[in-house]
């Protein structure tokens, strides 16, 4: 009979150190949830950098369209922003 791989074989071991020690196991658990709960809140601060760069975006695109004299409903159906958003824009300016 062969040799494991070595990925496999620290697998297995690590299971047998899990099952034989309990305070390990609970170590081990702790750290997998703290590396779960960092990948978790990278990816929300990713997707909430995205959401920010959008409505940056639209507001920009919204400033040029007031710019041009586009009238407010037309923004609003062009940019998905709200009316209101438009109107704070327009005092912005």
């Amino acid at each position: 009979m062969h040799e494991p791989e070595p990925a496999l074989k620290k697998a297995m071991n690590l299971l047998k150190e899990l099952s034989e020690d309990e305070e390990f196991r609970q170590q081990y658990e702790a750290r997998q949830k703290f590396l779960r709960d960092q990948v978790s809140m990278k990816e929300g601060a990713r997707e909430e950098g995205i959401k920010e760069g959008e409505t940056e975006s639209k507001r920009k695109i919204a400033m040029n369209m007031l710019n041009l004299g586009l009238d407010q409903e037309t923004i609003v159906k062009a940019t998905g922003l709200t009316s209101t958003e438009v109107k704070a824009i327009q005092q912005e300016k």
